[in-house]
């Protein structure tokens, strides 16, 4: 099985996470954050990874702490759920429309962590949520879960439909990268012989 659970307690927020790559897309999510609640949802449920967040921060400050944290606590677990990441198929990419939106997110589950985030938003808000905090997630999770992700909003007017194409362009290509290859089941997909 494919699971791990991670438990991550700061000054500025308490975080617990547990995370099966193997699930349905079942998910439990409360960071007392509602637009990041939703996007964490549609991260599960189209990736097929059953999720289970549970949150508390100093949201009276602001949201920053909560965001970066949960992406850092989902990206440990994440890490941990792949052990030796033997078999993965590794690479994956996703176009995914959205209305007017279409997104590109591209990943190599390398371990060699590394963010390229070419998003813009027009709106400093979605809901309650500064739009600044989206990179900051997926900056957090990129850097813990050792995956290399570049994620490109090609065009689209409506920041929602922006923000929510990229999290489920992260979600299918996950679905894809993590997939085992029959033919390598047992290896480590990399001519070093480790990720």
């Amino acid at each position: 099985m494919r699971t791990a659970t991670i438990e991550r307690k700061t000054k500025e927020t308490e975080i617990s996470v547990s995370l099966n790559l193997d699930g349905s897309g079942i998910y439990d999510v409360s960071t007392g954050i509602g637009f990041l609640d939703h996007m964490l949802e549609q991260l599960s449920r189209h990736s097929l990874m059953d999720l289970t967040v549970k949150a508390k921060g100093d949201l009276h400050i602001d949201f920053h702490h909560t965001t970066e944290d949960t992406g850092i606590a989902i990206g440990e677990a994440f890490s941990k759920a792949l052990g030796e990441r033997k078999g993965i198929t590794r690479y994956a990419s996703a176009l995914i429309p959205m209305d007017e939106t279409l997104s590109r997110v591209a990943l190599d589950i390398s371990n060699r962590p590394y963010l390229i985030w070419r998003v813009v938003f027009t709106k400093p808000k979605l809901g309650d949520m500064d739009t600044e905090l989206f990179k900051e997630w997926f900056q957090a999770f990129a850097q813990a879960a050792g995956i290399t992700l570049h994620i490109e909003n090609l065009y689209g007017e409506n920041n929602h439909h922006i923000v929510e194409s990229c999290y489920k362009g992260l979600a299918r290509s996950l679905r894809d990268a993590i997939a085992i290859d029959p033919r390598k089941a047992d290896e480590v997909p990399s001519t070093k012989g480790v990720l």
